[in-house]
């Protein structure tokens, strides 16, 4: 079966194109669309993308390939994405990685058994002046401490 936006997102789609001058501008909305509609962006979503916007698919894949925003394989009920730039670096995200690691039993990269946990690592979140901080799904949680993590783990379990 052919990949295709459903007529929901058509019309968002169609929004998102009026908001630029030329189609290929609209290459990170677009993909954005596709991985709230699809889940992951497959080669199909990727092929079916590029012939929307009228782009060549190494470019989809350029972008795929460089924002962690989008990803290519199915994800756990919970996206766990630690930031691990420097600030939150030097202010704990390491003990922080090494918590919920073993808490999980899942390294970077690794989806929990039960599909609920996957955990990924990001260069930056934008939220240094209350590091170290956490993506779940779409929400943040800042001033991380070991204690904090356990308690959002217990939380979402």
């Amino acid at each position: 079966m052919a990949v295709e936006f459903s007529e929901k997102t058509k019309e968002k789609f169609k929004v998102v194109l009026g908001k630029y001058p030329e189609k290929d501008a609209a290459l990170l909305p677009a993909l954005w669309l596709a991985q709230k509609e699809f889940s992951v962006i497959t080669p199909e979503v990727e092929e079916y993308v590029s012939k929307l916007l009228g782009v060549p698919l190494v470019r989809v894949r350029e972008v795929l390939t460089f924002y962690t925003m989008y990803t290519a394989k199915s994800l756990g009920k919970y996206h766990l994405q630690l930031c691990t730039n420097i600030a939150c670096t030097l202010l704990g995200a390491e003990d922080i990685l090494g918590r919920i690691k073993n808490k999980l039993q899942i390294d970077v990269g690794e989806t929990t058994p039960d599909k609920k946990f996957t955990l990924s690592t990001v260069e930056c979140l934008g939220y240094c002046g209350t590091a170290p901080v956490i993506q779940v799904n779409d929400d943040f949680y800042e001033n991380l401490t070991p204690k904090k993590v356990d308690e959002l783990l217990g939380k979402l379990k």
